[in-house]
């Protein structure tokens, strides 16, 4: 197996329990099989951690197939392939003497997969974690350290570096105390991997109208206009304002000119009345237009045809899957994070795509919801309800 030069660089840097960083469609999945064949090959089974959709599209095992390594034993020339979902990590916490691959990092907090993790690295197994979005904050890296030894646990960690608000009524972080010392550690265990992409990404906003009437009503007079009662809270309030400009009728006409101009196009959303909305073209264009979807309930595979537009919601189907068929995207509505804004432009800008040009679409508006979300965004921040009201709406 050919390794591209930025995959041989980082392949010379890389060792046993460190993160491999590249951004998306970098290759990660290759430099970390040849890892295994360069450095563990002798471990016998080969486990890779990754998201459902990933698991499903049956992409690890095309790869680890360029190396002959295969999920079956007699079919292997070197350790047997197991592929699973982050759902499923518990399933493995008794094996032994085998090399892991965790792949979409997942590993925050202190959840049952952070727990599952812990148990599999003290079984004498090797492992590398794959990321293109390491931790937003020091808490994020907490696994990885403590994995190091660097920790005994997170209840050390927090003691030696959380600044915690002295007056808040819950905790609220507000700093780090020794930073240096995190910095030191970040840099063992992260191996950065950059890349000089062939690709070009060129971004479009798409100015649709919304419903100004109704969004002042909601906004104005803090009155739920779907549910027809006072709003609560902040949260109600941005929830009823998104609802006004996504939901409006003309932003799917916007999508529909998009349509014209390139016959097949990702499509992601945020909410179920988006798809409700979407869904509309089933209708309007089944005789011209394969559409299907990718949400929590539905899950079809990516059109084959010359024309489709396939509908991913955010929180199913920002990662973990490839699209080397199409060179446009549209952002029927903004996410609030921007790991997830990243790594759904991911989805088709990839070392194997065939197009130069990429083209990614934003439909927004001029109301103060999109405007803010697109600022945190571009800022390369997640957007924080709750901040932004408290700037912008003190008196709420």
């Amino acid at each position: 197996m050919d390794l591209m030069d930025h995959q041989k660089d980082v392949l010379k840097r890389l060792s046993n329990g460190k993160i491999l960083w590249g951004g998306v469609g970098s290759g990660k999945s290759i430099v970390a099989l040849a890892y295994y064949m360069e450095n563990e090959v002798g471990l016998e089974n080969v486990y890779v951690i990754t998201t459902a959709k990933k698991r499903d599209s049956l992409e690890w095992q095309r790869d680890a197939a360029k190396f002959g390594i295969g999920m079956d034993k007699d079919s292997t020339v070197a350790g047997v392939l197991h592929i699973d979902s982050w759902n499923n990590i518990g399933k493995y916490v008794d094996v032994k003497n085998a090399f892991f691959i965790f792949d979409e990092q997942r590993l925050v907090g202190g959840g049952a997969w952070v727990k599952a993790f812990y148990k599999i690295i003290k079984n004498n197994n090797a492992w590398l974690l794959l990321t293109a979005t390491p931790g937003d904050t020091w808490m994020d890296f907490i696994p990885v350290f403590v994995a190091n030894g660097f920790y005994k646990n997170k209840t050390e960690f927090v003691r030696r570096h959380v600044r915690y608000a002295p007056f808040s009524r819950f905790p609220k972080i507000i700093g780090y105390f020794d930073v240096d010392v995190l910095e030191q550690y970040k840099r063992e265990v992260l191996v950065a991997m950059p890349y000089e992409s062939h690709t070009i990404r060129k971004h479009e906003d798409v100015l649709v109208p919304y419903d100004i009437d109704l969004f002042k009503t909601a906004s104005e007079k803090r009155w739920n206009v779907f549910e027809d009662k006072p709003i609560e809270n902040v949260a109600e309030l941005f929830a009823v304002l998104r609802r006004i400009v996504y939901s409006d009728p003309r932003r799917l006409d916007a999508l529909r000119g998009l349509m014209e101009k390139h016959p097949r196009l990702i499509v992601f959303y945020t909410y179920n009345y988006e798809l409700d909305r979407l869904r509309e073209l089933y209708d309007s264009f089944s005789d011209l237009y394969e559409v299907a979807e990718w949400n929590g309930h539905v899950k079809n595979a990516i059109p084959t045809g010359e024309n489709w537009v396939y509908i991913v919601q955010y929180t199913s189907g920002a990662e973990g899957w490839n699209c080397t068929s199409t060179d446009a995207m549209v952002f029927y509505s903004m996410t609030y994070s921007y790991k997830q804004f990243e790594q759904a432009q991911g989805r088709i800008d990839r070392l194997n795509t065939a197009y130069e040009h990429l083209y990614y679409y934003t439909l927004t508006s001029n109301s103060i919801v999109d405007r803010a979300v697109k600022k945190s965004i571009l800022d390369k921040k997640d957007f924080n309800e709750r901040a932004w009201a408290e700037e912008n709406l003190p008196n709420f």
